[in-house]
């Protein structure tokens, strides 16, 4: 029997997600024994203290989420020194984890812990081939990395990038199989507008907006929203707070007298929600915005802009995938033409191959 260890971190459903749907595919459908394993948990003490500890409640904390980002991946020298200082207080933990595990192969849905691999990899300190899964669009060095052996990729438009972070020596796959399944069902049918509207009670005949800030609830959700039910006095908008409790219940006060508008926790209808909705207006970046696109829901981007969510715009702009706007005026009338023109979906997500069907074939 094959055997492969996923690591993942535990910072929102961006990692652990497409890690556990990754590994329960090689177990079901591939007969492989799988373990995830939280890379943060794994490597304790400052590390795990450091990235956990981090929180967006305050513009400076968002400023300095910004620095750090632009001196993490923008800057050649501190890019380095933070892999190494990786590699020194990680490293030495999840090698002593691969040899308890003995697995054919070592994937990585998180950017910290892809790093990590590739430099271990690329010292002869890990002999089994090594695999990273990317499910941003841009901004790719950490997740993307020298030494891994097969780069997975949510979305064409990363190709380049990851082709010049990671060189000609590594093979980049285009793939699905990171999301949830109910994207694309069996019979390869996207989920039905109609449908999803009936399961969430939704009226089939107004529009409907998603507001989200990503796992953490972060940007001006109650601001979006605003600017929602002012554009159009038929509107319904679900605003997403992720695992934050306390922003569900303080959005949730802020709008109680408004029954156009529900703030919803953790949710595993994400297929329904966005396939219900005429626009996503989303804060980060990640697999929202492509499940958005293939169920034809139109994305706008507003509301954070920084760090890494900086990058990805420039993206998004550059390739048609959203519209990103930098204020509320701007947002009103990005809303306003969303609801004009609805998207289609997109069925040729349908046609990829999976992520575990690639590893499986590729390594096993």
């Amino acid at each position: 029997m094959r055997r492969a260890t996923v690591f993942t971190a535990s910072i929102g459903a961006g990692h652990d997600l497409p890690a556990e749907l990754l590994a329960a595919e090689l177990r079901d459908d591939h007969g492989w024994e799988v373990d995830v394993v939280d890379a943060l948990a794994l490597a304790g003490g400052f590390v795990e203290r450091a990235i956990t500890g981090t929180t967006f409640e305050s513009p400076v904390r968002n400023r300095l989420f910004d620095l750090e980002h632009r001196l993490l991946h923008d800057i050649t020298i501190t890019h380095r020194i933070a892999g190494v200082l990786g590699e020194t207080l990680a490293g030495r933990q999840m090698l002593r984890h691969l040899a308890r595990a003995r697995p054919d192969v070592a994937i990585s849905t998180y950017p910290g812990s892809t790093e990590i691999l590739g430099r271990l990899r690329r010292h002869g300190r890990i002999a089994i081939p090594c695999v990273a899964a990317i499910t941003d669009l841009a901004a790719l060095r950490f997740w993307a990395c020298r030494g891994i052996d097969l780069h997975l990729v949510t979305q064409a438009e990363s190709m380049p990038e990851v082709r010049a972070i990671a060189g000609f020596a590594t093979e980049i796959r285009h793939v699905r199989g990171l999301s949830d399944p109910r994207f694309t069902r069996a019979e390869e049918e996207i989920v039905s507008r109609t449908h999803a509207r009936e399961h969430l009670a939704l009226p089939a005949d107004v529009p409907v907006a998603v507001v989200s800030g990503g796992g953490w609830a972060v940007g001006d959700l109650a601001g979006a929203t605003e600017v929602v039910l002012d554009a159009d006095p038929l509107a319904r908008v679900l605003i997403l707070c992720g695992t934050s409790e306390s922003r569900r219940l303080e959005l949730a006060a802020s709008f109680a007298a408004e029954d156009r508008v529900r703030a919803i926790g953790f949710t595993d209808r994400m297929p329904e929600v966005l396939a219900a909705a005429d626009v996503l207006i989303h804060s980060t970046a990640g697999l929202t915005v492509m499940e958005a696109l293939i169920v034809g829901c139109r994305v706008i981007s507003y509301g954070w802009g920084v760090g890494h969510i900086r990058a990805n715009n420039a993206a998004f702009a550059e390739h048609g995938l959203a519209t990103v706007v930098g204020d509320r005026a701007g947002l009103r009338a990005a809303v306003l033409e969303a609801f004009a023109s609805p998207g289609a979906p997109d069925r040729s997500f349908a046609a990829l191959p999976t992520a575990a069907s690639v590893v499986a074939q590729r390594y096993g």
